[in-house]
């Protein structure tokens, strides 16, 4: 079943805003991949669609293949290849050495995101992270610097069984970020 297209805006994106990179309105998109049989096919079948039929960057070509997915009822919002994802940032005074370590040394961590079992599989120190969460999902990490006193933290955390682990862990990592700022900027 067909999701609607009424506000004009899907995968998060407007009509306007893909028509100025594209050169076509969602309407349109959905229409030439119904016409193309997008609604048989995988993302990467579709992707490989727009890529050989149509001039759009690699980036617009997934931001279409997910959107048409979603309008057509064969992805839901969060939802990826590998699961369902929940995304968190937020941005500290602090530099980005000391908000890396915040993340990097477990007893500073402790202090934040307190009682959790994770493992830390790779690590750039001051520019990523990734975790292994104890329930085997995992937690992309980023780090930014925003000038000399101030920095962000971004945040995936993919492979989650559904929507309802997506709501849950967003209220999570936004209690858990803002725990993370609160230490920071005592």
């Amino acid at each position: 079943m067909a999701k609607s297209t009424e506000s004009n805006k899907v995968a998060g994106l407007s009509d306007e805003a893909v028509k100025a990179k594209t050169g076509k309105t969602w309407a349109e998109w959905l229409t030439i991949l119904d016409k193309a049989g997008a609604k048989k096919m995988d993302h990467k079948g579709i992707v490989a669609c727009l890529s050989d039929k149509h001039d759009v960057g690699s980036w617009w070509q997934q931001m279409i293949a997910v959107g048409y997915e979603q309008a057509r009822g064969l992805r839901e919002k969060h939802q990826s290849a590998s699961g369902f994802s929940a995304s968190a940032s937020k941005t500290v005074s602090a530099n980005l050495e000391t908000l890396y370590e915040a993340w990097n040394n477990k007893k500073k961590r402790d202090k934040w995101l307190p009682a959790v079992e994770m493992s830390v599989r790779k690590a750039t120190p001051n520019k990523s992270m990734r975790i292994t969460w104890s329930d085997g999902t995992s937690v992309n990490v980023g780090f930014y610097g925003k000038g000399d006193d101030k920095s962000q933290v971004a945040l995936e955390h993919i492979k989650l069984r559904d929507a309802k682990e997506v709501a849950k862990m967003k209220t999570y990592w936004g209690e858990a970020l803002d725990r993370l700022k609160a230490s920071l900027e005592k």
